[in-house]
């Protein structure tokens, strides 16, 4: 069957993300934020009249081509041959809606009107006359509330019936030159050309994307021909009107718009000295004094919930994964005394960096379930509205919150969606700077880390922890892109912020739940593809070339003179020779298989039901483990079986140590630990750092390798790493200076190739690269340096370090502030509300 195309155009906040959902019944991000939509999104749906396909554009306010997400939206109505196009308007917002409406129309393409938020409109005394608003534009127009779900089968009907209008804006002043240049374009039988009359309008407004489409189209005459043509009636009706022509197509809009305004619109007089529940909370949040303590305080109460309380969940959470890892270790082939086979090394390597990251499951599930909870109330865009005057100070613009959150302005984003919706910042300064410094923010795949290390280092001071950790990456966002805008940006166009609050909104149970979900799925397979593919690369790396041949003798030996040992402690028993190459490996992997078991049973119960467990396994096994009252042989065997135990973990630790330190990556660790140790790090940190470059998530899943699984144990990372002598001699002040170099360093590989593709040259991918390195390392040599020389606990360097960058960052903004004042005539640009 023919699916038929539709595209779903609106203004930003209409609801079309909403309706979106409701016809196709896919699960998408819908965010009562301005220009959540960057790229377009395409659905399937189908009814009783036929199949289609939805696309749904970025939200615009019009068609001109000044920002890229009005350029996305146009190309596509121009390009994609739509069958039907969807006007998604916001019926309480219908006069600035209806502009929007009107180009569309001018395009000439088969458009339907859906009236979004009619319980809004009427809640605030806006009747509207569907009927006769689609009678006078001549298009299908129905009613709908998608947050409810109301009006699916009006809209089915609307695109059935929907057909090229027949409404055309008048401009008496350009008539006759509309007609002379619909003339000449038809006489050059363009191609794929547009609607006529709709091409010569934005060829008199010089739109300059439709000037270079025609340039591309028609030989070089024929454009300096119509050039010539244009500018002499553009200055014709400057002379006779004293305005621009664009100016004069924007006021007899207006004049269309306010007259179907007045034949189908009844606004009802209301009480105006009632403040609504939206201007009452409005100004409590966004009081000049309230606004940035009650924006400090819900990025406090965010990192409190899921980072602090999550984490503690993770304690019930543990249990499942490490039941998990011994189902498939039950699946693998055996391990042998000293080698394990490689299927075996390799996936239980990939389930512990799996399952050292799914770990933190609990902590995503509360934290994305608040920023839901932030997006659907309606207080984002007031983050956006708040935080304007800030980023305006620092060469950034208010559109660059949205990409910012995405990335993890609270945690929990990703900076590759966040890059990509820089498209929709039309200042080209801004939006090279806000791509610059959005690796700065803390996006999920930071998180881990971030956990792993405050909760060795700094349990008594977490929450303060996070707390730093959140606004210092919003600090060096800052600092950074101060230094980009007055250095390499410093020449690139500006442009004005405009922002509309959406009303609040009581966020549904559904929506939060089921956005947290999505989210934390999009992790946790972020974790079943990018990480566990990084984690195959890295095991390959730290097994080449191996242990050499002179150790491995070594090991042999010592593994040789346990057995014996072995043997002859038990040569008395009656189980002298009965074991052979084959059997003892399996004694001493039941054994170590018993141990763990038991260690991670929790309650007498639990413990019980291990031993059932493997005394059906292999009872000849479990008599020797679990000796039974008055059996001396087997007590016996059990104390050497407990001995050559103890013996093989020592030379299979020391096996793996010398593997590492041997290993590719290793040698590259140690190769740069000359360096690196003036900033605290490590020849394993410095393999985990340069894992984490293909995914973020890696650091914290080579650091679950390097520091070895006990054989005996089911151990969570922090404890292993806590009990390692190594890492414990590095202390708070290496966790400080890897902290603040892990918030400073480059982004991972997959956002390199985005801020390739979003800004088309290789100088900005390369610059993301080796500038934050620069200052990430020159950062962590400074406070470890510091730190080591007056011996200062981790917290306090951490807090000497915060309020160092928050000081620089206040004299940075109030120099700024000073040169204004001392400009009376300048203007400032405002925000629009």
């Amino acid at each position: 069957m023919q699916r038929k195309k539709i595209l779903l155009a609106g203004q930003q906040n209409a609801g079309k993300s909403t309706i979106f959902n409701m016809l196709t019944g896919a699960r998408q991000h819908v965010a009562n934020y301005p220009g959540v939509t960057v790229d377009k999104k395409t659905g399937y749906f189908s009814n009783q009249n036929g199949a289609y396909q939805l696309v749904d554009l970025p939200g615009t306010y019009s068609l001109t081509s000044y920002s890229l997400e009005e350029r996305v939206a146009r190309k596509a109505l121009r390009e994609e041959n739509a069958d039907v196009v969807i006007n998604v308007m916001d019926a309480a917002n219908i006069a600035r809606s209806l502009h929007l409406t009107l180009q569309l129309l001018e395009l000439e393409l088969p458009v339907a009107v859906v009236l979004n938020m009619m319980d809004v409109a009427k809640k605030e005394g806006i009747q509207i006359d569907t009927a006769k608003l689609a009678e006078k534009l001549n298009v299908p127009a129905v009613e709908c509330v998608g947050r409810l779900g109301k009006g699916v089968e009006k809209i089915a009907l609307a695109i059935d019936s929907a057909a090229p209008s027949r409404f055309n804006i008048a401009y008496p002043m350009l008539e006759e030159t509309i007609s002379q240049l619909e003339e000449q374009l038809e006489k050059r039988h363009i191609e794929n050309a547009p609607a006529l009359r709709w091409l010569a309008l934005r060829l008199l407004e010089n739109d300059q994307q439709t000037l270079e489409w025609m340039a591309s189209s028609l030989p070089a005459q024929s454009v300096e021909e119509i050039r010539e043509f244009i500018a002499a009636q553009q200055n014709c009706v400057k002379q006779t009107l004293n305005i621009e022509v664009n100016d004069y197509i924007v006021a007899q809009r207006q004049i269309a718009v306010s007259e179907l305004l007045a034949q189908c619109v009844v606004f009802t007089h209301q009480d105006t000295s009632k403040v609504s529940f939206t201007d009452k909370l409005d100004r409590v949040v966004l009081n000049r004094f309230g606004a940035p303590l009650f924006l400090i305080a819900t990025v406090f109460f965010i990192y409190q919930s899921s980072i602090v309380y999550g984490y503690e969940l993770t304690n019930y959470w543990w249990p499942y994964l490490a039941s998990l890892r011994e189902i498939i270790a039950n699946l693998l082939p055996d391990a042998g005394f000293l080698y394990d086979p490689y299927v075996r090394s390799l996936g239980l390597w990939i389930v512990d960096s799996a399952n050292t990251l799914l770990n933190y499951i609990p902590i995503f599930l509360i934290l994305f379930a608040l920023i839901a909870i932030l997006e659907d109330s309606g207080y984002m865009a007031r983050i956006a509205f708040i935080s304007d005057k800030v980023l305006h100070k620092f060469g950034l613009h208010g559109q660059s919150t949205l990409p910012m959150i995405l990335a993890g302005v609270f945690a929990g984003g990703c900076a590759v969606p966040g890059v990509m919706a820089t498209k929709g910042i039309p200042d080209n300064r801004a939006r090279l700077a806000t791509i610059l410094t959005i690796p700065y923010m803390n996006c999920l795949a930071k998180i881990p880390l971030y956990t792993l290390l405050l909760s060795i280092f700094f349990v008594e001071d977490k929450s303060l922890m996070t707390f730093y950790i959140s606004t210092i990456s919003i600090i060096s966002a800052l600092l950074v892109a101060k230094l980009l805008t007055k250095t390499v940006l410093r020449k690139t166009e500006t442009a004005p912020f405009v922002m509309e609050l959406p009303r609040y909104n009581i966020p549904t149970v559904r929506s939060v739940v089921t956005r947290s979900l999505e989210r934390t799925w999009v992790y946790i397979r972020k974790v079943g593809t990018i990480v566990i593919a990084v984690s195959t690369v890295i095991f390959a790396l730290l097994q080449f070339p191996g242990v050499p041949e002179a150790q491995q003798q070594e090991f042999q030996k010592s593994a040789e003179h346990a057995v014996v040992k072995f043997e002859k402690a038990i040569s008395k028993t009656r189980y002298a020779n009965a074991f052979d190459d084959r059997s003892l490996p399996a004694l001493v992997n039941f054994y170590t298989d018993f141990k763990r078991a038991k260690l991670n049973a929790k309650g007498a119960a639990a413990s019980k039901k291990v031993g059932e467990k493997f005394k059906t396994r292999n009872s000849e096994f479990y008599t020797v483990i679990a000796p039974p009252k008055g059996d001396k042989d087997a007590k016996t065997v059990s104390r050497a079986l407990r001995k050559l135990s103890s013996a093989r973990k020592k030379i299979r630790r020391e096996m793996k140590e010398v593997r590492l330190e041997a290993s590719l990556l290793g040698s590259f660790g140690r190769s740069l630990e000359p360096v690196t140790q003036y900033a605290g790090f490590d020849w394993k940190i410095n393999v985990a750092l340069f894992s984490s470059f293909a995914a973020r998530e890696s650091s914290v899943a080579t650091l679950g390798v390097l520091f070895q699984q006990d054989e005996e144990s089911n151990q969570k990372l922090e404890q292993r790493m806590s009990d390692s002598t190594e890492f414990a001699a590095h202390g708070e002040i290496a966790a400080v200076a890897l902290i603040l170099f892990f918030i400073l360093y480059p982004p991972c590989l997959a956002t390199v190739m985005i801020i390739k593709v979003q800004t088309g040259e290789y100088k900005w991918m390369l610059l993301s690269i080796f500038l934050p390195t620069l200052i990430g390392f020159t950062v962590a040599t400074m406070i470890y340096s510091i730190g080591s020389r007056f011996n200062l606990a981790g917290i306090e360097l951490m807090s000497l370090a915060y309020f160092s960058a928050l000081i620089l960052l206040v004299l940075l903004g109030c120099k700024d502030w000073l040169k204004r004042k001392m400009l009376p005539d300048e203007i400032p640009i405002k925000n629009i509300r």
